[in-house]
């Protein structure tokens, strides 16, 4: 397996590697960028934040929160839970640590941040219709597939989980499990 080193970090395997670059990739790269692209000089182009505006400094504090929230669930689910955030390589324990002990789905909620961040910093209100499209997939996704997926994987230990840490609205304290 092919990993990759930096000095003081863990190695990121191949795997986990071509996981970050197929999903969060694509959505807060691929396709804000098509989106851009696609209404550039049209009434719906982008109207880039200025240096001196709140909006540019609100979409850096956005995008720097949400891309220190992705890397510390990457983490938690490249190390305790020995897997990877891609269906095709979940991890294979239940992970209940950090911000999992307040939300659900702290993934979506960086991925949002970010594209929300994007929005601003672009002044872009395609981007931002593609975050109400992703988190309005999400809802609809979560309940119907993958959560009835993680309860065959984890069974009573994810139902509860499930029963004591809310989908999308985090928690104030957070859950200690059993």
């Amino acid at each position: 397996m092919v990993a990759i080193r930096v000095s003081g970090v863990p190695p990121m395997t191949w795997p986990l590697f071509r996981t970050i670059l197929i999903l969060p990739g694509t959505v807060v790269v691929a396709v804000p960028t098509l989106l851009l692209w696609l209404f550039a000089g049209t009434g719906m182009g982008a109207d880039p934040a200025t240096t001196a505006g709140v909006r540019l400094w609100a979409g850096f504090a956005l995008g720097l929160a949400g891309l220190a929230l992705a890397i510390w669930t990457v983490r938690l689910f490249s190390g305790p839970g020995e897997g990877t955030p891609a269906p095709w390589d979940p991890p294979r324990r239940l992970v209940v640590l950090g911000p999992y002990r307040h939300v659900r789905n702290p993934m979506i909620t960086s991925v949002l941040l970010m594209l929300a961040a994007e929005s601003l910093v672009a002044g872009s209100w395609p981007v931002a219709a593609w975050g109400a499209a992703f988190f309005t997939a999400n809802v609809i996704y979560f309940p119907l597939v993958e959560e009835k997926q993680l309860e065959k994987r984890f069974g009573d230990d994810y139902r509860r989980y499930k029963a004591h840490v809310p989908r999308w609205v985090p928690r104030w304290k957070p859950w200690i499990g059993p």
